[in-house]
């Protein structure tokens, strides 16, 4: 995000803002959150021993997950539909960041995942 200049960064929030008054409106939203920076990342393992191993930084150096929607959609489609809307959010100089956007579906049942 160092990249952004103050503005880039209005237009980012006003995009995001948008589509979750969008999703709201259509009873689709459900949660969503921005996340902390890489700096902000810990990542953990279980050493042999069951005790936690900590690391600074994303599992995946370059890898970020900026944040997250949960929503309840009528079609796979509309998901991916979202997802777009998203991944067209305006990076820096304004043009669309075009970043990818990973679509996860939660299985209502165990069996199904």
């Amino acid at each position: 995000m160092s990249s952004y200049s103050k503005d880039d960064m209005k237009a980012m929030f006003a995009h995001m803002n948008a589509l979750n008054t969008e999703l709201t409106a259509a009873g689709e939203w459900v949660d969503g959150q921005g996340l902390g920076g890489p700096s902000q990342v810990k990542t953990v393992r279980a050493a042999s021993d069951g005790r936690p191993q900590v690391s600074d930084g994303p599992a995946q150096p370059g890898h970020i997950l900026a944040g997250y929607w949960l929503v309840d959609v009528a079609s796979e489609d509309r998901a991916v539909e979202i997802a777009a809307r998203a991944s067209a959010c305006p990076g820096p100089g304004g043009k669309p960041g075009n970043d990818p956007v990973e679509v996860h579906a939660i299985p209502g049942d165990p069996t199904q995942a």
